[in-house]
């Protein structure tokens, strides 16, 4: 069924739209703009934008995976700064050959994200074009102290929340058409936030970041931000077994899938010595942040200077 036959823009309103359960949402979806009062605490926004045949492919990635992907990856950020999201407003971009049946599944997907950690979708837009596009921008409420980038402190220890380079193996095998590995694929195709982690971890962390664009990429940032140095000690950072077989199969390396990589949105904090044993509980240590600006991979004792970073889009 194409769009146009349940009335274009405005059946698809109809359609996608949901009473708001959230005592705060005043005006939710259909008016020309949504209505909350504030919570009271810091407010924390943001928006993330993905594109077809750059952050997915129709080849596939299914309808709901899109969606899923699209509230996933801003929870992501809203909770690598400490803290809770709260609303969302869905802005997509349909191709001309767009049915209600692939809208109808992208927002199964945004719904049942939101369903599961509490958020209520409160407005957007539609429009089309040449790709399918979808952006979500996200408001949160700070759950305590904000982890910022530039809060790390020189001496702090690295971590990371959990295994990483899933993503990166997942997307290779798929672009190579590789068979099996279902479960890294997995990984790539329907990402998950880590909320609960990160109010924990939120606790105890100075700086905090999601695992976005790559492992090297996320402590480049925490250590430009702080005007600090680091060191990434290689044979600690967690690579499960599946991405080390996974990478062998596409004749690449786990470790930059991991380093470089990115879209694992896994979670990389740095603590204080004494917080050590704490974060032990929540990740594990892989690196430290040195008073220098330069950042250092570290293997087997030697040093070698990091010369990249992770996915840039504009690199």
């Amino acid at each position: 069924m194409k769009i146009k036959s349940i009335g274009g823009e405005q059946g698809l309103i109809q359609m996608i739209k949901r009473k708001p359960r959230n005592r705060n949402v005043l005006v939710g979806i259909g008016d020309d703009a949504a209505v909350v009062r504030p919570p009271g605490k810091k407010l924390v926004l943001t928006t993330d934008l993905l594109v077809e045949d750059d952050h997915f492919s129709l080849k596939w990635s299914s309808p709901k995976q899109i969606g899923m992907k699209a509230m996933e990856v801003n929870v992501s950020d809203v909770a690598a700064m400490n803290s809770k999201p709260l609303y969302a407003l869905v802005s997509v971009c349909l191709k001309r050959e767009s049915t209600v049946e692939f809208v109808g599944e992208m927002y199964r997907g945004i719904y049942s994200v939101a369903k599961k950690y509490g958020i209520g979708v409160i407005g957007g837009d539609f429009t089309h074009g040449e790709k399918v596009v979808v952006n979500v921008a996200m408001v949160g409420q700070a759950a305590g102290k904000l982890c910022l980038r530039g809060n790390a402190k020189a001496g702090d220890l690295i971590f990371v929340s959990g295994k990483i380079g899933h993503s990166a193996a997942g997307l290779e095998l798929l672009l190579k058409k590789k068979k099996g590995f279902l479960a890294v694929k997995k990984k790539h195709l329907e990402p998950k936030a880590q909320l609960k982690k990160a109010l924990r971890i939120g606790k105890i962390a100075n700086a905090m970041e999601d695992v976005s664009d790559g492992l090297a990429s996320e402590v480049r940032n925490i250590c430009r931000e702080s005007g600090k140095g680091g060191e990434i000690f290689l044979e600690k950072i967690p690579i499960s077994g599946e991405v080390k077989r996974a990478a062998k199969a596409v004749g690449k390396n786990a470790v930059d899938f991991a380093l470089f990589g990115g879209e694992d949105f896994e979670l990389v904090f740095t603590v204080s010595e004494k917080n050590r044993k704490k974060a032990e509980k929540l990740g594990k240590m892989v690196g430290r942040i040195t008073k220098g600006r330069k950042i250092y991979l570290v293997e087997n004792g030697e040093k070698k200077l990091l010369q990249k970073a992770g996915f840039d889009h504009f690199a």
